[in-house]
């Protein structure tokens, strides 16, 4: 008899799920539940009148194997775009103007003196603490330990106010004193762990990759991006999907069951009522939706979901004449400091960072707000997150008068917010799921936000559901 998965949620890591499942063999029939009624979850793209706007992820890295090896065998290599090589740098709101990373600092960790030296983004004495984070001690306490701690800890308190803090806002939107270093910077931590310091740690690194371009504040020549937008890769994996037999139901799934034969019992609400039989489920829902999900199943296992936190944030496209915008708009974007008393969290350049973006003599940014330490600002009506979209970028980047296009993005609750201690629910997490059988989580909920991460994690829910060795 022919086995029947079923995968609940189309967003990225649902469909990578499905895919894994229809790899690995042959005789299986795979069903995805994804209330939406369009693949790809936050994955999504505007395309209208010349603008080319990406309403969450514009890019994803390149140094993770998953993203790449997907786009490939959906046959889209020719179709990837690098950022631009002459902005990839990101600049820092300082004091009412806009100035460069240091030259070789990467998000946390200093590469070079003299890029030190000469920032004016530290004061002297900010800089020579920053310079003596070689001799600063490795924490000698086992355990996990918040961004904010560790960088303060390492760099000293200016370098994590006028650097860390706005380069991490702008990846993860989360609050630097619950922000887990184990989950969300991992490597950083290995470096003091095997190095003793983020200076030793950065030169080693520099040493194995080989000359190449220095970063400036993140690793702008790994990122790419495809050149009809990110949307395409969901779209191109979910037709992929339907040729190999994948059906897709519109429909919002209700609590797991499983019958007195070991079968799941998939409730539907939407315009297919009927259940889903289903030898195999994949969960590929945020954490709360997983959690109400499998309450009745695994009740230990939906309180650890239900307690990953999330963040909303909302994200304002503007596209002007280029002759409204001061700025030269130099660099891939620009971080604000919570310090600097802005409603930014950054802007992003996005007709500067890829072709295409916006009609000749245009230029297209996306403005960022909300995030964990102001969720009140995502939650404005459009007119007045409009109208703060604006008037930030008027003080920013020097734009002036009506925008030609404006395009409002929220994702309330959006990003999963992994705080001190977070992997240690997710081991539980991953432990409790494994044991139920024929079941397996999936998404940015646990082991990554990015979209490799996410990509890797539909992977092994697929195989974890299925008992068979990872496939794609």
């Amino acid at each position: 008899m022919q086995q029947h998965v079923v995968v609940i949620g189309g967003g990225l890591a649902g469909l990578a799920a499905a895919e894994a499942v229809v790899a690995a063999a042959s005789g299986r029939r795979v069903t995805i539940v994804e209330a939406a009624g369009r693949p790809g979850g936050v994955i999504a793209t505007v395309r209208r009148d010349g603008w080319l706007i990406e309403r969450s992820a514009d890019s994803f890295l390149a140094a993770r194997p998953e993203g790449l090896d997907l786009v490939r065998r959906l046959g889209l290599a020719g179709d990837l775009v690098g950022i631009d090589p002459r902005v990839r740098r990101a600049l820092v709101w300082h004091r009412g103007r806009a100035v460069a990373v240091p030259t070789g600092f990467r998000l946390i960790a200093p590469g070079r003196v003299r890029g030190i030296l000469a920032t004016p983004l530290l004061s002297p004495a900010g800089k020579l603490r920053l310079l003596a984070e070689r001799y600063v001690p490795p924490r000698a306490a086992a355990g996990d330990e918040s961004l904010e701690s560790f960088a303060v800890r390492r760099l000293g308190r200016q370098a994590f106010e006028r650097l860390v803090q706005p380069l991490a806002a702008g990846i993860w939107t989360a609050d630097p004193t619950r922000l887990s270093m184990a989950a969300a910077c991992p490597d950083f931590l290995a470096m003091e762990r095997l190095h003793g310091s983020l200076w030793a740690g950065e030169r080693a690194r520099l040493r194995e990759v080989g000359p190449g371009p220095v970063a400036t504040g993140a690793r702008y020549g790994q990122f790419v991006t495809l050149a009809d937008g990110m949307e395409t890769l969901p779209r191109r994996l979910a037709a992929v999907l339907v040729g190999r037999g994948v059906a897709f139901v519109t429909a919002n799934a209700g609590p797991l069951a499983r019958g007195d034969d070991g079968r799941w019992r998939v409730p539907l609400a939407g315009a297919d009522p009927q259940p889903l039989d289903a030898d195999a489920v994949v969960v590929a829902l945020p954490a709360a939706a997983a959690a109400r999900i499998v309450a009745g199943v695994a009740p230990a296992l939906a309180a650890d979901l239900a307690a990953i936190e999330y963040a909303g944030s909302a994200v304002v496209a503007l596209g002007y004449p280029r002759d409204r915008v001061a700025h030269p708009l130099d660099a891939a974007g620009m971080v604000v400091p919570r310090s600097a008393g802005r409603r930014a969290l950054a802007v992003s350049f996005s007709s500067s960072k890829f072709p295409d973006r916006a009609p000749p003599g245009c230029v297209l940014v996306r403005v960022f707000v909300g995030g964990a330490l102001d969720p009140a600002t995502a939650r404005l009506p459009d007119v007045e997150l409009s109208a703060v979209a604006r008037d930030e970028a008027a003080i920013l980047i020097g734009a002036t008068g009506e925008p030609l296009v404006v395009q409002i993005d929220r994702w309330e609750g959006a990003m999963p917010q992994y705080h001190v201690g977070h992997l240690d629910r997710v081991e539980r997490i991953e432990r409790a799921a494994a044991a139920i059988g024929g079941f397996a989580l999936a998404g940015a909920a646990y082991r990554g936000v990015g979209i490799p991460q996410v990509i890797a994690s539909g992977q092994a829910a697929a195989a974890v559901a299925t008992g068979q060795p990872h496939a794609t």
